[in-house]
């Protein structure tokens, strides 16, 4: 668990001691040289619970520190996607059945899917909005205030817009919740993410 401020840009080697893998990929690295971390997902991961589509999964990528309080979870990343819903971004976790997960979702024709799944009482819902198949870096960022997030997204990483407010349920009694970057290829392998960067900031801006 932290409280103190973490700011990577993977411009070393290793991953900070505070980070921990939930379903670790096969093929990931830091790529020192590039500054940023690589993952490759594995085929049929993704992070989704019941609601239209019936089916409960939690086997994607999902690498994450423990915090508590309010805080402020940033990320840049490229997507280099391949098959429909490829998709990496920023995830908040309480539990298999109580998460967010931010991020733009591939679709093979027409416009991609920028958005939010929040799971709450093991249902997912998905908010969304249309973005051009050329935008293919974007900052994410998540607002953990009390039991909401508020979740934002900007292409240039100084201009901000409101994706989403939403309340995690099982938030209130939990002593820490877990916060990092995720990434999942539900279709089939061949997808790549890379994340420039990961702050993590206690409080509120």
């Amino acid at each position: 668990m932290t409280d103190t401020a973490l700011d990577l840009t993977f411009d070393r080697p290793e991953l900070d001691a505070r980070l921990q893998w939930h379903c670790a990929p096969a093929n990931w690295q830091i790529d020192a040289a590039a500054r940023c971390l690589r993952i490759e997902p594995d085929a049929s991961t993704d992070f989704w619970q019941r609601t239209h589509y019936g089916f409960q999964v939690d086997n994607g990528h999902f690498l994450y520190l423990q915090a508590h309080g309010d805080f402020v979870l940033t990320t840049k990343v490229t997507s280099k996607p391949v098959h429909q819903y490829d998709q990496a971004g920023l995830m908040v976790r309480l539990s298999d059945g109580c998460w967010l997960k931010t991020s733009v979702e591939f679709e093979p024709d027409g416009d991609n899917r920028l958005g939010a799944v929040v799971t709450n009482s093991h249902y997912s819902d998905w908010s969304t909005q249309p973005l051009p198949k050329h935008i293919d870096t974007v900052w994410f960022r998540i607002r953990a205030e009390a039991e909401d997030c508020i979740v934002e997204s900007s292409f240039d990483g100084e201009a901000w817009t409101q994706i989403r407010i939403a309340h995690l349920g099982e938030r209130g009694g939990a002593a820490s919740v877990a916060c990092g970057l995720y990434a999942c290829s539900p279709k089939a392998a061949g997808y790549q993410a890379e994340f420039a960067s990961l702050s993590f900031v206690p409080g509120r801006l």
